[in-house]
């Protein structure tokens, strides 16, 4: 069952959202139609460590309007998946995904005026045994 969220705390999410890194150098426009759709936390090597609270959007549903030149790529393991984050305040912005690389799975904390703690019930994935790890994927 699909998972959408048009509200958070009283702070609506707009079809068009803007999103940042801490230091305002990033700045991305997410088309959210839907709303966050499925949040989540991974338990992959790096998401355990950086604890974003993920959705996702198709390639085409997120653009970058500011400080594309800001923007670091942090790549591992398979390097498929591809990571992006402020190369000045070093906030995670989002991340071209493995699973399913015609999508951007993007930090809800960069929405602005969301607070991804306020969302209830958020899923945890299992990255460390990855889909695409498992025989037949």
């Amino acid at each position: 069952m699909t998972h959408r969220i048009h509200e958070v705390a009283g702070v609506a999410v707009l079809a068009r959202h803007r999103a940042s890194c801490h230091c305002g150098a990033v700045e991305l426009e997410l088309e959210l139609p839907d709303g966050i759709v499925d949040p989540r936390r991974c338990d992959c090597s790096i998401c355990r460590r950086k604890g974003a609270v993920v959705a996702s959007v198709p390639l085409s549903g997120l653009h970058v309007v500011r400080g594309s030149d800001q923007l670091r790529l942090y790549q591992f393991n398979t390097f498929t998946a591809r990571h992006y984050f402020c190369g000045v305040c070093g906030i995670y912005t989002h991340h071209q995904r493995r699973s399913n690389p015609q999508q951007y799975g993007y930090n809800v904390g960069c929405l602005e005026g969301i607070n991804p703690l306020k969302i209830p019930g958020v899923s945890n994935e299992d990255g460390v045994n990855h889909p695409s790890d498992r025989p037949g994927a």
